[in-house]
C-alpha cells in the first residue's frame, strides 16, 4: 500500500470507529462527542484534497511508507 491508500485506511477507521463511539445505539456508546472527532477526520480529508498537506501523510513518509506504486 502506498500512504494515500494508508491515508484513506486510517481516515475510515477513524470515522467508524468514532461513529460507534457517539451513536446511541451502539454498544460502543460513550458520548456523543465523538462526533467532533468525525468531523475533525473529514475536515482533515478535505483540506488534504485541496492543500496535498497532510500530517499522517507526513508521518507515514517519514517511517518509511512509499508514495508511489513500483
Amino acid at each position: 500500500m502506498i500512504v494515500t491508500d494508508w491515508i484513506h485506511a486510517i481516515a475510515g477507521f477513524f470515522i467508524l470507529l468514532s461513529l460507534a463511539l457517539a451513536v446511541e445505539a451502539s454498544p460502543l456508546f460513550m458520548s456523543k462527542y465523538w462526533l467532533w472527532f468525525t468531523a475533525l477526520v473529514g475536515a482533515n480529508l478535505l483540506q488534504f484534497a485541496f492543500s496535498g498537506f497532510c500530517p499522517l501523510g507526513y508521518i507515514l513518509k517519514r517511517i518509511g511508507v512509499r508514495e508511489t506504486k513500483n
